[in-house]
């Protein structure tokens, strides 16, 4: 089953939890002692959320092709650069009919939804007369060109747009938490110009207070490092640290027994040295730096151990990774309250875009005030005329029944009075 794993880790990064595993032991217990686990029924596993827009496409896809034995059995086979270089793809010509069906009117489905979205976009924009075929050329996840028929160039598309977009989800994230960074401090300065000078002072005081607090935690042991593993050996396991042995520790901590480490089982090991710096009870402590700083960690250890890059850290990588002189006399680890995510200058750029940005929502909020004070005199005018025109009707049918009545008197008689004819 290692094929499934290495498709779904690197590629799609769908987690080995779509195998017929063994059942998850929490990390906090020490699995040396754990009998009588239980395979986990695979049908049961809601597989991750990839974060990409074509999430659900990519999951089903992955489900139809599984179903086909002759695929299964090639993928069994194959390796990463195979995978990635698009020579898999080309097996699926031999899949059977029944997949091919299915993939046709999977992709059938995408290229309307696709479709959908496009029009629901424009519609909001009110563009009319737009080519919504050529628009489907942004879409680099299929092959629009062919929207009934799914062909090995639209496995290939999938693969490799999947495995860049993966690919550069870690900076894109950096980016995203530099913004964050960046929009707290700008908000912390619209705060302070609220307020007098003395109570700025007193702001400005006790945000140094909780930073110096914030940066007063116990040393931070090098992620990956042999001190580091030692003290999830001994505090969250519960062994002796003089019996640490590194193998042992990778299939204890390999939950799933898969034979490898993935990410969410790396980022696990992270728990204990967070727990120093953050806690969710003070207020000098950001919830969102801190699984922040726990995906740095995963990072950084993925760049050091992960050798071929595919995700998934092998018992060989890991012991590899322990030989080496990191290992035992690793650097000291800079926490994100040792560093500067941004300058003065990118800061003030940051906030020009905002000040732009709020300048045009205020722009676009007096258009549409403006609208509707036009909407609301249109609606005022028109109750205007609609009152004027009831009292016009009014008055008319007054008049009416004023002209019927006036010829004769009650009881039918004439109130004239005629001489008689001689």
């Amino acid at each position: 089953m290692r094929w499934r794993t290495i498709l779904l880790q690197y590629c799609f990064l769908l987690v080995t939890c779509l195998l017929v595993a063994l059942e998850a032991v929490p990390i906090d217990i020490d699995k040396t002692k754990v009998k009588n686990t239980q395979p986990v029924d695979s049908a049961k596993i809601e597989p991750p959320d990839t974060g990409l827009y074509y999430d659900e496409y990519l999951k089903q896809v992955i489900d139809v092709l599984e179903t086909d034995s002759h695929f299964r059995e090639k993928l069994q086979k194959a390796d990463i650069e195979e995978i990635k270089s698009g020579r898999l793809s080309k097996e699926l010509d031999l899949v059977s009919h029944h997949v091919r069906t299915k993939l046709d009117e999977l992709k059938r489905q995408e290229v309307g939804r696709l479709r959908m979205l496009i029009k629901a976009k424009l519609d909001s924009l009110h563009d009319t007369g737009i080519d919504h075929h050529a628009l489907l050329k942004q879409f680099d996840h299929l092959n629009h060109l062919n929207p009934d028929k799914f062909e090995s160039t639209d496995l290939d598309m999938l693969i490799k747009a999947a495995t860049s977009d993966l690919e550069h989800y870690d900076k894109t994230r950096h980016e995203e938490f530099k913004k964050y960074e960046m929009m707290k401090e700008h908000e912390r300065r619209e705060y302070l110009k609220t307020l007098s000078e003395e109570k700025r002072k007193e702001e400005e005081s006790k945000f140094e207070e909780m930073k110096k607090k914030h940066e007063n935690h116990p040393k931070i042991n090098h992620p990956g490092s042999k001190d580091q593993l030692k003290e999830v050996w001994e505090e969250t396991d519960g062994l002796d640290p003089n019996d640490f042995d590194p193998k042992t520790f990778f299939r204890l901590h390999d939950v799933n027994n898969d034979g490898f480490l993935d990410e969410q089982e790396l980022e696990a090991l992270f728990t204990k040295e967070l727990e120093k710096v953050y806690d969710p009870k003070n207020e000098e402590d950001d919830m969102v730096e801190m699984e922040e700083e726990r995906l740095r960690m995963r990072e950084h250890v993925m760049n050091e151990v992960d050798a071929n890059k595919d995700r998934l850290v092998t018992l060989e990588e890991f012991l590899k990774a322990t030989e080496k002189k990191e290992f035992l006399e690793p650097d000291s680890w800079e926490t994100l309250d040792q560093q500067q995510f941004f300058t003065d200058e990118e800061l003030k750029e940051y906030e020009n875009l905002i000040s732009l940005q709020e300048n045009e929502l205020k722009k676009k909020a007096d258009e549409l005030q403006k609208q509707k004070e036009e909407l609301q005199r249109q609606h005022d005018q028109l109750e205007a005329q609609k009152l004027e025109y009831h009292q016009v009707i009014q008055q008319m049918e007054q008049k009416k029944i004023q002209q019927e009545i006036s010829p004769s008197v009650p009881g039918g008689e004439s109130k004239f009075e005629f001489e008689p004819l001689i």
